[in-house]
């Protein structure tokens, strides 16, 4: 009798797990939530699992640094911050509860999406698969009574508009979704998508705009975090031009669209993202990109940061080798655009130090060499240049005090180098600046290098196509070591590299002896101190996130589209 029941309750168990994984076949895909967001929109952000996401960030670690960092600080007081913060105060009177992290964390569901309709004044729609019953717990749900009820595609919903600012807020619950906007004809528009009913060209959604089913067409699976942006639309925005950190407004003016994608593991983050040009671009010969990812192969392994590039043009290469390895540029310095700062003392307009400083004379300008007559950019705009690599480490001196930057570039041409000509044009450049003869602009040969015999550092090697041109003896060597190995990376316009573990510490110790002098010009009395740039803001957002040990990012261009992968290699 036992093994009768037995077999019996494993015949049922078996049959439940069968059934369901029968629904599980047949049960149609959720549907997408592109589909419920009303066209116009600039920028659509679309999150896999946006309570996940939430949670993480507010449970990390970097989290909890972040917020008591100077990077945060000066953040906290930038006019972008400022003007997020008022249009904040006018949706929390106009909500009437405040758009705190307490209140994201009750109405974030798992799929969301969010589409942005204005920047400067912050119009958008939010979508959220969250239970009816979580929906109903929420403080926005159980204060609706303070709201105007309303009602589009036989769903209520309710508004509430600020008198002062004019701003709105609606919100509805649709079965099993939440929809929040700023924008009362937004949430109407969404509530007559999800029904189903088509009023003309009002009820176009995201989905049928040109810019973003290109896009999402040209682009892979969806990641955890997906984003799709409206170029054309965002580009010539001011907030655009005011705000964007790369202030590459010009460059970013050749594209319409594009999407990125963001893939999390425990120990990697990957981006991929498409941008889509305008127009296509002649197509680009493949030995070019072949040679970009060839030179990647010579990396050191302990590479602070690396930069290939394919078909770099003979003035970009004659900048790097000189900026880099030759002389600092000894022109005049470029106009500032920043406002000078008034320093405000007792009253002292000197020091002793000051008298020994001769007011009737102008400064001894320094002769700058006119690059256009030098004999090293003749030599390059005679080249072909297939593709070019920069390498650069720092490490500590014996005392542990100063932080040495060591260089190095890699020139692959389209056929050899003549090694002779280039230890001329090399030394023809320095020569003005060392000495008025021929001491210390001696070439000796140096185990497969060859090397100036004064005090200027500056090591050079020729294998055939290859011209490595560096500061420091052991780059070179540990340059050339990696030389047979083979590639193994396919094609690409551009690679980069930076090792985030190994340099930070050395960030920090450099920028903070840069910024010394500013640290002690700060600390005048009735003066507010400002956090220096490198040294305290920029180093407390790079200890915020030690955890990242290394970037990399790869670009690749098929037609129309720049594809770009961009990977973070988590240490823990």
């Amino acid at each position: 009798m036992k093994r009768i029941v037995i077999f019996f309750a494993i015949a049922m168990v078996c049959a439940a797990i069968g059934r369901a994984a029968y629904q599980a076949a047949v049960a149609p895909d959720p549907p997408q939530l592109s589909r419920y967001v009303p066209a116009g929109s600039l920028l659509y952000l679309e999150a896999r699992d946006f309570s996940s996401l939430l949670a993480d960030w507010n449970s990390s670690a970097e989290k909890k640094q972040w917020v008591a960092t100077s990077n945060y600080e000066v953040f906290s007081r930038s006019r972008l911050f400022l003007r997020l913060k008022g249009a904040s105060d006018q949706y929390a009177a106009a909500a009437g509860l405040p758009p705190n992290m307490t209140f994201l964390s009750q109405v974030a569901g798992t799929r969301s999406a969010l589409a942005l309709y204005d920047i400067g004044n912050i119009e958008f729609l939010y979508v959220t698969y969250l239970p009816s019953a979580r929906s109903m717990q929420t403080t926005l749900w159980q204060t609706r009574a303070k709201f105007e009820p309303r009602s589009a595609g036989g769903v209520s919903f309710y508004v509430r508009r600020d008198p002062e600012s004019q701003k709105e807020v609606a919100f509805a619950v649709s079965g099993d979704y939440l929809l929040l906007a700023t924008r009362e004809d937004l949430l109407a528009g969404a509530l007559q998508l999800m029904s189903g009913s088509q009023n003309g060209e009002k009820d176009r959604t995201v989905e049928s705009e040109q810019w973003w089913s290109q896009a999402v067409a040209a682009a892979g699976p969806a990641g955890d975090l997906r984003m799709v942006m409206n170029l054309e639309k965002i580009v010539p925005s001011p907030y655009f031009h005011t705000y964007w950190v790369q202030q590459n407004i010009t460059d970013m003016k050749q594209y319409s669209a594009a999407v990125s994608d963001l893939f999390r593991s425990s120990r990697q983050y990957r981006e991929e993202r498409v941008l889509i040009r305008k127009t296509s671009p002649p197509p680009i010969a493949p030995v070019g990109l072949e040679a970009a990812a060839g030179v990647v192969r010579l990396v050191p392994e302990g590479a602070g940061i690396y930069e290939a590039k394919a078909y770099p043009s003979a003035d970009s290469c004659f900048d790097v080798i000189e900026t880099k390895l030759l002389a600092p540029h000894l022109g005049p310095a470029p106009a500032s655009e920043i406002a000078p700062q008034v320093q405000l003392t007792s009253g002292e307009t000197g020091t002793g130090s000051d008298l020994e400083t001769r007011i009737d004379q102008s400064a001894v300008a320094r002769p700058v060499t006119p690059q256009s007559a030098s004999a090293l950019k003749d030599l390059l705009d005679k080249t072909q240049i297939l593709a070019s690599l920069q390498v650069q480490s720092t490490e500590r001196d014996q005392s542990g005090v100063f932080i040495r930057i060591h260089s190095a570039v890699v020139l692959a041409a389209a056929s050899d180098w003549n090694e002779a000509g280039v230890q001329f044009a090399l030394a023809d450049f320095i020569r003005p600046g060392l000495t008025a003869g021929e001491h210390g602009v001696v070439w000796q040969q140096n185990s497969g290098s060859s090397k100036l015999d004064g005090l200027w550092p500056l090591v050079i090697a020729v294998r055939g196509r290859y011209l490595l041109i560096a500061d420091d003896s052991r780059l070179i060597e540990a340059l050339l070591a990696n030389f047979n190995h083979k590639s193994d990376m396919k094609p690409a316009v551009f690679v980069a590299g930076f090792n985030h573990e190994r340099e930070q510490a050395n960030f920090e110790r450099f920028s903070g002896v840069l910024d010394r002098p500013n640290m002690a010009q700060s600390n005048i009395r009735g003066m507010e101190r400002q956090p220096q740039f490198f040294s305290e803001n920029m180093a407390s957002l790079s200890a915020t996130l030690a955890a990242i040990s290394a970037e990399k990012i790869i670009v690749h261009v098929e037609g129309d589209k720049v594809l770009q992968t961009v990977t973070y290699e988590w240490s823990r």
